[in-house]
């Protein structure tokens, strides 16, 4: 899909109509082109109007890619990681990460991602205070602000997941709660890995010598926003290293739990069968053809019977007093 808007004059987003874009005289000057999931035909596109390769624009859609910086005579491409959230069933979500890559031109603004998701829909619906499109250096640092934010929002959903399914656990393992909580520590093995990546596009950012093509030209103001997202980013990671470790500490201890109780029922269990075998062996022996006592009076089969019951009570209460029953 492929979607292009510009700031009017009152700092109002437009839509530019796709008739109106496909014209050959259309003026992509302060343009941006937001490319989710696109078809080659959406890239030739705007690879034809921008003057970037097909190549380099298809790069943030291999979810494979590391975050980098790369500098170009005529553009700057900066590729990170964002957090998705996908909801799952019965009210549980899962998290993971994809690319996101912002390409910047003198005149151009070009986002391309696989997905829709959460960071561009905040400027869409104009919940980012201050955006233009023709801010590009700033666009970019309110995008990258947006992302360390989704990050902690995120990070803050999953501990209260975690919460939630450790005192699910407390009433009752179920093998449906350590799935989720397996799920939730993966998540925040890939938040770590996105976000440390992230954390080094951000410090480059931050390096002026970086800026060969002078295309990203900041302001005080912008200098402020893009030391404010290298904050958050590494808060972001020292909440996501935490979680990690609490959560990896409580899956030990909820595995030491589990192999516990399963010693616990295995060792009740092998006590029952001890107390059973007793009067099972004797009826055994003598049920064979051979001298039973008492065989002789109508008193006999009671008197085998109670012999092997007081044994057995006498073997039960020994296992519990040594605490095996």
């Amino acid at each position: 899909m492929i979607e292009i808007y510009r700031t009017d004059a009152e700092n109002k987003l437009i839509q530019i109509e796709e008739s109106v874009y496909m014209d050959k005289k259309f003026n992509t000057k302060d343009c941006w082109i937001n490319l989710t999931n696109p078809s080659d035909k959406e890239v030739a596109f705007v690879a034809s109007i921008s003057g970037i390769e097909d190549d380099v624009l298809k790069t943030p859609l291999d979810d494979e890619e590391r975050s980098r910086l790369e500098v170009e005579d005529d553009y700057t491409m900066v590729l990170v990681d964002i957090p998705v959230i996908e909801e799952g069933t019965e009210d549980y979500y899962s998290y993971f990460t994809i690319p996101l890559g912002a390409f910047v031109k003198d005149e151009l603004f070009i986002t391309v991602s696989l997905k829709d998701t959460a960071i561009t829909r905040d400027f869409l619906r104009n919940r980012v205070k201050g955006f233009a499109t023709y801010k590009k250096t700033r666009f970019l640092f309110q995008i990258l602000n947006n992302i360390a934010s989704k990050y902690l929002a995120y990070l803050k959903q999953i501990d209260k997941a975690s919460q939630r399914i450790q005192n699910e656990l407390h009433k009752s393992t179920k093998n449906k709660e350590l799935f989720q909580m397996l799920d939730l520590e993966n998540s925040l093995v890939y938040f770590s890995t996105s976000l440390t990546g992230n954390d080094a596009v951000i410090s480059r950012l931050m390096q002026s010598k970086f800026n060969t093509n002078n295309i990203l030209k900041s302001y005080p103001d912008d200098t402020e926003l893009i030391e404010d997202v290298a904050i958050d980013t590494k808060q972001a990671i020292e909440m996501c290293s935490i979680y990690r470790e609490i959560l990896t500490s409580t899956m030990d201890t909820y595995a030491s739990v589990i192999s516990n109780n399963l010693n616990i029922v295995m060792k009740v269990l092998t006590s029952v069968t001890l107390v059973i075998t007793i009067p099972t062996f004797i009826a055994s022996l003598f049920g064979m053809n051979t001298w039973v006592p008492g065989q002789g009076s109508q008193w006999g089969f009671w008197a085998v019977l109670g012999g092997s019951g007081l044994i057995s009570l006498i073997v039960a209460l020994y296992l519990k007093k040594k605490k095996l029953l």
